[in-house]
């Protein structure tokens, strides 16, 4: 592998595991190089500057080099934008970023998805919309890494899909008519739109990317999902 050196380039911590005795390696989210792993030196440190920087839904300014997959962190920095995630928004966050961790590779670049992570933990910290923000976070995502397909047509039929009839989800093909389903027409078209979702809007909408992520998933359990849902019910 070449060497690498990279100056402030945007980052957001995903998550971090402690190294040895004073150390942490950082897997991270860059605008411009996808995950990265990172190792940060002596920052479990007493005496470190930089280990109150190095925290979850931070906008970050990371240098680092390196000629291994495992980069060391040389400089940090904060970013423009002050994101402060509490309450049902930290959870949330928690589980964007482990679907994040499921779905990319590290060292595949996606900027769009880094764009999309940066505006959902802008809204997750200014509004209580959280469901609608995690459908359409999922919802885009999914079309940004190719997992994606056309909620407003109806694959069998080869139309675009009825407002009054009900749809489920074949994964490996597409939306279906079914007397069955449990999706409407209507809601896959405000899905499309990304326009605002009704509480049963929202509802089927769960049901649905719930289906989709799982089968992407292939078995995979989402730990954070099952943590947001008992702090919901407790709302």
């Amino acid at each position: 592998m070449s060497y690498t050196q990279v100056q402030l380039q945007p980052a957001f911590i995903l998550q971090h595991r402690k190294y040895r005795e004073s150390s942490l390696i950082l897997d991270v989210l860059t605008r411009d190089f996808g995950i990265v792993s990172i190792l940060a030196r002596g920052v479990r440190k007493p005496k470190s500057k930089t280990a109150g920087l190095l925290l979850a839904f931070t906008d970050l300014k990371l240098s680092y080099m390196g000629r291994n997959e495992l980069k060391v962190l040389t400089n940090v920095e904060l970013g423009e934008t002050t994101i402060q995630l509490k309450g049902l928004s930290l959870y949330c966050g928690f589980y964007v970023n482990e679907l994040l961790g499921y779905f990319l590779h590290k060292n595949d670049p996606h900027p769009e998805v880094y764009i999309e992570y940066q505006h959902c933990l802008t809204l997750l910290a200014k509004t209580q919309e959280t469901e609608q923000i995690l459908r359409f976070f999922e919802l885009n995502l999914m079309d940004y890494i190719g997992y994606g397909f056309e909620l407003s047509f109806d694959v069998k039929k080869q139309t675009q899909v009825d407002i009054a009839k009900k749809y489920y989800c074949d994964t490996e093909a597409g939306m279906m008519e079914s007397a069955d389903g449990y999706v409407s027409g209507s809601t896959l078209l405000s899905l499309t739109a990304r326009e605002y979702l009704d509480e049963h809007a929202l509802y089927e909408a769960k049901q649905l990317m719930r289906r989709i992520i799982d089968f992407q998933l292939q078995g995979k359990v989402l730990k954070s999902r099952a943590v947001l849902a008992k702090i919901i019910k407790q709302l």
